[in-house]
C-alpha cells in the first residue's frame, strides 16, 4: 500500500509542478514586438494588422495606422491616437508615443 501512496504523491506533485511551469505563458499573454511593465502602467509596440496584447488585464489590438492615427481596440471599445496624444478607453488610458506606418508605440496606464 505505500508504494500506492507514493506513486499518487509524486504523481500529484509533478503535475503541480507542470501547472506552475505553465502559469507565466498563461498569465500574459500577447503577440507583439515588446511589452515591458512597471506597477500599474506597461509600454507596448505593437506592428502589423491584428497585433494583439493583454495588458493590465484588458485585451488591447492594433488595427493599422490611417492619415497618422492608430487604430487600436480596447476590450470592445474602438479608439484612434496620434503620435504625442493621450485618450482614454475602458479602464485604461494610453498615450501614442511613436505612430509609425504599420506599427505604434504606446504606454498604458489604469484610470
Amino acid at each position: 500500500m505505500p508504494t500506492t501512496t507514493s506513486r499518487a504523491s509524486r504523481r500529484a506533485a509533478g503535475l503541480l509542478a507542470g501547472s506552475l511551469a505553465l502559469l507565466p505563458l498563461t498569465a500574459c499573454s500577447f503577440s507583439s514586438d515588446t511589452l515591458s511593465c512597471s506597477g500599474s502602467e506597461c509600454s507596448v509596440t505593437l506592428s502589423g494588422n491584428g497585433a494583439e496584447v493583454e495588458i493590465l488585464g484588458t485585451s488591447l489590438a492594433f488595427g493599422g495606422v490611417q492619415d497618422g492615427r492608430a487604430s487600436l481596440s480596447v476590450g470592445n471599445v474602438g479608439v484612434s491616437c496620434a503620435q504625442g496624444e493621450t485618450v482614454s478607453a475602458g479602464p485604461l488610458t494610453l498615450t501614442c508615443t511613436t505612430v509609425q506606418s504599420d506599427s505604434v508605440e504606446l504606454t498604458a496606464s489604469l484610470g
